[in-house]
């Protein structure tokens, strides 16, 4: 259950670049939140940043009471959480939202991540590891430093594969190319999750839905409340057996979809109807 307190930074860590991590004291979110969850924060006590953004829970530690985020700076919200001093209060209320799905026994979780998209997968990975899954991270972003926080895979024994769009570090090119080939190796059953830009979520739901695999993507809409009550956040979603594609909430109803029931921007309807239909799912030119 979703709890509202002031949080008390504990700790906060410089990365290179635009990009750090901040721990706040919150022991419901510390205990209870789960891989894909997120919570709603904002700086002071005060009305002035109005709105509280979303942020995806990095890592926990119930001990201690205290989660981590990831954040990286790019707006006045950000610029002012990224400005607290430890012992400084937040606004915070998490966890929320549905969280990442693990896969059924016996199949691999290949995450594809970009950017701060990295950020539930940490989480996540250790839930699966604990139940004895396996767990494969790709890794995308524009350049090397946007590709940050890889040390705790490595140290979890989780296998990370970076791309970037320059060839400055790791596979030259998208993050899915590797995806593609990885899957082209026929190494068993797997499930897709990925979390990052929409245009890179759109096209791991078709690469999952031409190779007939199941895919759970989390959407990153504006969002203003985080409780379903603005309906700035909310999304089109189309089931197989839905003749008309609905607006669902992401606050509320997930931010993790399955990603053939995505109706995407540029489509008419979800993959999943498609298929339900007989049809091929469609693929763009030069996608």
């Amino acid at each position: 259950m979703a709890v509202n307190r002031e949080a008390a930074l504990v700790s906060r860590q410089p990365l290179d670049g635009a990009y750090l991590l901040l721990s706040f004291r919150h022991p419901e979110v510390a205990r209870e939140a789960r891989a894909g969850q997120f919570v709603m924060i904002k700086a002071g006590t005060s009305a002035e940043p109005p709105l509280r953004r979303p942020f995806s829970v990095l890592t926990v530690d119930a001990a201690a009471g205290t989660f981590t985020l990831f954040l990286k700076v790019v707006g006045a919200g950000t610029r002012a959480l990224a400005a607290l001093a430890p012992g400084d209060l937040a606004q915070c209320l998490g966890p929320l939202g549905q969280p990442f799905v693990a896969p059924p026994a016996g199949h691999e979780a290949l995450l594809v991540a970009g950017g701060y998209g990295i950020a539930p997968f940490h989480l996540f990975c250790e839930e699966l590891l604990r139940a004895g899954g396996r767990a494969r991270v790709f890794y995308g972003g524009r350049a090397e430093g946007d590709l940050q926080v890889r040390e705790p895979f490595a140290r979890m024994g989780v296998p990370l594969l970076p791309a970037t769009d320059d060839g400055s570090f790791g596979h030259h090119g998208r993050v899915t190319e590797p995806v593609e080939s990885y899957l082209d190796a026929a190494r068993g059953p797997a499930v897709l999750y990925a979390c990052g830009p929409d245009p890179m979520l759109h096209a791991v739901a078709r690469l999952a839905a031409r190779r007939g695999l199941p895919a759970q993507v989390s959407l990153d809409p504006w969002m203003g409340c985080g409780v379903g009550t603005c309906l700035g956040c909310v999304v089109r979603i189309q089931g197989a057996d839905e003749p008309r594609a609905r607006y669902r909430c992401a606050c509320t109803e997930g931010p993790v979809f399955d990603g053939r029931e995505v109706v995407w921007a540029g489509d008419e309807v979800s993959a999943a109807r498609w298929e339900a239909a007989g049809a091929v799912v469609p693929v763009p030119e030069g996608r």
